[in-house]
């Protein structure tokens, strides 16, 4: 069975990867995090547009974290994914994994909404293929003792008013779509996350 969690705190899931990581159990997790601001381990303060008391005094969190990446923004209405994968008991490179990710990634979207994405090696993320500058998924991986941990975001019907408050992964917060915003049917979420597992199981294995 395929479950989805919702409002789901960021640091709760923090604690429970590196449970997961020294466990080595791999797994899926799909949720919708509450209002939070993070910032990977390539981040540059001067891409965090406003002052940490104005995100404390309207309730958004802001956490530094190990994984890939600038600043993005995870709020209600965007789907995360994190593959929980051991890469050493897969025999799967840190390249190979991206690969198959990425590969799940645009298959399920053209599949479900006939949207073609297009990944490039130079900015992490899924971009429209007819407009590259306009970005549907971010992208922030941790590779630690060749088991995987963060993931990915896929802008569904999420207002993207956080991303308003960032140059998200450095880049302008205008470039940011979601399903919404293209006219696409939101309702099609299960649909995607059923095709991107049965993408991802046919290359991962999981």
């Amino acid at each position: 069975m395929i479950r989805k969690l919702y409002n789901i705190p960021y640091q709760d899931y923090v604690m429970h990867q590196n449970k997961l990581r020294k466990l080595r159990k791999e797994c899926i997790i799909l949720l919708e995090h509450l209002p939070v601001i993070t910032a990977g381990v390539n981040y540059q303060k001067t891409n965090l547009l406003v002052a940490e008391s104005y995100l404390q005094k309207n309730g958004i969190d802001l956490c530094f974290i190990p994984r890939g990446g600038d600043f993005t923004a995870h709020e209600p209405g965007q789907l995360v994914i994190y593959p929980h994968v051991d890469l050493k008991k897969r025999g799967l490179s840190i390249h190979d994994f991206i690969k198959f990710l990425m590969e799940s990634l645009i298959s399920a979207v053209l599949d479900i909404w006939n949207l073609q994405l297009s990944y490039f090696q130079d900015k992490p993320g899924l971009y429209l293929a007819s407009n590259p500058q306009k970005k549907l998924i971010s992208m922030g991986i941790s590779f630690k003792s060749f088991f995987t941990s963060f993931g990915v975001a896929i802008n569904i019907k999420n207002d993207r008013k956080l991303f308003e408050l960032i140059h998200p992964c450095g880049g302008k917060s205008s470039d940011i779509i979601s399903i919404k915003s293209l006219g696409l049917d939101t309702e099609k979420e299960i649909e995607f996350i059923y095709r991107f597992r049965s993408e991802f199981k046919k290359r991962v294995g999981l």
